[in-house]
């Protein structure tokens, strides 16, 4: 079964120095773009993080501090990647709660202007997660009947998610071959920001999900506590959150303008 695609679809995996959202780096990325009429085309980048990568990273994925010595920074490589996915929907095998999240990191740190407004994202993971409980060797196993050689090489991992949705689509009849449909299916929770520190309640409203003012409306703390602002832009939260931040501080200003 082919995806019914209204606008050209990324899969993408990340290979990094660890599991920080904030303060971990990418040292590999893999993409693969499926448009619309059916055209394909993928790319690989080994990335110079410009930090050591542990060694227990390099045991999961193998890539070194050797091998990345030469190899380009995100920074240099965040017009051609953005170029890449601006267009695109978004998939991955937990890229909702951390592909997403660290590439956007990595694109802001690049001071490459990234959000999801325009798009959706479908995480793979979680159709698998609500219908099986299993991991993404056994997702591609039980899915589509093969061993998934070269595991936590980036390509790999790619490959593998692109042909699990696939198979998904074909095992299961009431999933809707939509990404709109898929990416509600596979939300986990209404975050505004990636990493869930902003969160919706019930009725739609911005509200913090964390610390002193958990489950307070964001605009009824920024005019309460205006240090609070200050605290989190300075303090060490994911840019992305940051950036969502400010634009409900922007928001807020222009209301009362």
């Amino acid at each position: 079964m082919e995806l019914k695609l209204n606008r050209p679809i990324c899969f993408f995996d990340l290979e990094t120095t660890g599991i920080d959202v904030a303060r971990d780096r990418i040292v590999e990325i893999a993409i693969f773009k499926i448009y619309p009429n059916g055209n394909k085309e993928s790319k690989t980048w080994l990335v110079n993080p410009g930090m050591p990568i542990p060694p227990s990273s390099t045991a999961i994925h193998g890539i070194s501090n050797e091998k990345v010595a030469n190899e380009p920074t995100f920074r240099e490589l965040a017009s051609q990647i953005h170029t890449m996915i601006k267009d695109s929907d978004l998939a991955g095998f937990n890229s909702d709660r951390f592909d997403i999240p660290l590439l956007a990191e990595e694109l802001l740190r690049a001071e490459v202007d990234f959000d999801m407004k325009n798009r959706v994202s479908v995480d793979i993971q979680t159709i698998f997660h609500k219908m099986e409980e299993r991991t993404l060797s056994a997702a591609y196993k039980f899915y589509c009947g093969q061993s998934l050689e070269n595991a936590h090489s980036a390509a790999a991992d790619t490959m593998a998610t692109y042909e699990i949705l696939k198979a998904q689509l074909e095992r299961y009849p009431e999933l809707e071959n939509d990404m709109k449909a898929l990416s509600e299916f596979t939300t986990r929770k209404k975050s505004v920001d990636f990493a869930g520190f902003i969160t919706l309640n019930p009725e739609g409203q911005e509200v913090f999900s964390f610390g002193k003012h958990k489950g307070a409306l964001v605009d009824d703390v920024l005019e309460k506590e205006p240090g609070y602002f200050g605290w989190i832009q300075n303090a060490d939260f994911p840019l992305y959150t940051k950036k969502v931040l400010t634009g409900i501080k922007l928001r807020k200003l222009n209301t009362k303008s």
